[in-house]
């Protein structure tokens, strides 16, 4: 069939008149769910890299999943983004584009969406930001055959933390450029002033005069909201560990939440990263305070897109986290942040070491609740400092990403 170019083209060869050469365009596979800001977060973190890097490609973006709300949020920092769902779009992308791009992630993903681009167009691909995982964790399988293979026809993996890189070398992927680059949250930009602001004053929370603490269970409970593939003995297990250290992991953001009222007479927000998490922050973290602190303390009722959490994170003293990706978003507006890792929660923390966060990441089951607020209190005393402090590593971050993203140009050249 003709198409509407190849007549324009043909016209102009007629009079003599070079038709300017199409950009280079980019697919970008992300978007992994809904119900996790940090994965909602993902998608428009990783345009801001591939904008911020590859300012004349285009980028043609493939979410996995999107809603209304992430996409009215998506376009509102991105006019004019290229949005593909449709088996028709998608085959049209495939013509289009240069380079497939499987963004950060706990893992390879997109398995399939990256054998479909690879069997029927041969073109270049690669892994930007991704866990990789040799025995298997919660959040990242173990490395099947199927990845494997996929990893070793890629022209690039980028791995998220440097753990990660290792297992890569361990498992004797050879083949493509490897290296470390930081998750692509770390590129996200999108604020919701309004929902924000509004959000702050309803709530009483003046700017750097609130922490936010968010919870976490060892094992997200994605039985109770989707069909999984666990068997029943499985539930079970993650269930038990759930239980098992429910108490003294919250324990020690109560420890901080109660410290931080004391000493500064300030405020404390409890908020999601994961919609589940509105369930537990009153029995694990609001019930047990003291009623003394209590009145300091505000708690999110509602779920919120990214773009509304990080409105409020930049207008927080700190963000302490048992979550990955709320602190990277409160880093993106220079809030300094701690992760307390759970170590089912998989490798990706070694990123905050790699990024020269050593003091601001905690081992939870090394750690005591007074250890992290003294470093949060330390914060709290000199401001300034800490303000540098995570400037530098977001610094660090987006020159790791440069540096990465400049071999992604290469292969667009050649291609």
């Amino acid at each position: 069939m003709t198409t509407p170019e190849i007549r324009r083209r043909d016209f102009l060869a007629l009079l003599g008149v070079s038709a300017a050469p199409r950009r280079k365009a980019v697919i970008l596979r992300s978007g992994w769910q809904l119900v996790n800001i940090g994965d909602v977060a993902h998608g428009p973190g990783m345009l801001g890299v591939l904008t911020r890097n590859l300012p004349d490609v285009e980028i043609i973006y493939w979410p996995a999943h999107m809603d209304e709300g992430v996409e009215k949020m998506t376009r509102s920092g991105f006019p004019g983004l290229r949005i593909v769902r449709t088996q028709g779009e998608v085959a049209q992308a495939f013509r289009d584009a240069s380079l497939f791009i499987h963004g950060s992630a706990p893992s390879v993903t997109s398995p399939a969406q990256v054998r479909e681009w690879k069997d029927k167009t041969g073109k270049p691909y690669g892994f930007f930001g991704i866990t990789v995982s040799l025995s298997g964790e919660a959040a990242s399988p173990s490395l099947s055959p199927e990845t494997r293979e996929l990893l070793s026809g890629a022209n690039f993996v980028y791995t998220r933390d440097t753990f990660s890189l290792a297992n890569l070398k361990k498992a004797g992927i050879q083949g493509p450029e490897m290296g470390f680059t930081p998750d692509g949250t770390f590129g996200f930009h999108l604020l919701d002033e309004a929902a924000g602001l509004r959000f702050l004053e309803e709530n009483g929370l003046q700017p750097k005069r609130f922490i936010a603490i968010v919870p976490r269970l060892r094992y997200t409970p994605y039985h109770k909201t989707r069909k999984v593939t666990w068997s029943e003995e499985e539930i079970k297990r993650r269930e038990a560990v759930n239980e098992k250290h429910a108490e003294a992991d919250h324990a020690k953001l109560r420890v901080v939440a109660e410290a931080w009222i004391r000493k500064t007479g300030g405020k404390v927000l409890f908020c999601p990263e994961m919609t589940y998490q509105l369930e537990i922050i009153d029995p694990l973290l609001f019930d047990p305070l003291p009623a003394a602190v209590k009145k300091n303390v505000v708690r999110r009722k509602t779920f919120w897109r990214p773009d509304e959490a990080a409105s409020v994170y930049k207008r927080a003293a700190a963000v302490i986290s048992c979550e990955c990706h709320s602190p990277i978003i409160a880093a993106t507006q220079h809030t300094p942040c701690m992760y307390l890792h759970q170590p089912e929660d998989g490798v990706k923390g070694q990123m905050w070491r790699d990024l020269g966060l050593n003091e601001w990441y905690f081992p939870i089951e090394e750690t005591r609740g007074e250890a992290v607020a003294e470093r949060v209190l330390a914060i709290h005393a000199d401001y300034p400092a800490a303000e540098r402090k995570i400037r530098a590593a977001l610094e660090r971050a987006h020159k790791r990403h440069a540096e990465t993203m400049a071999h992604v140009r290469r292969i667009l050249e050649s291609s």
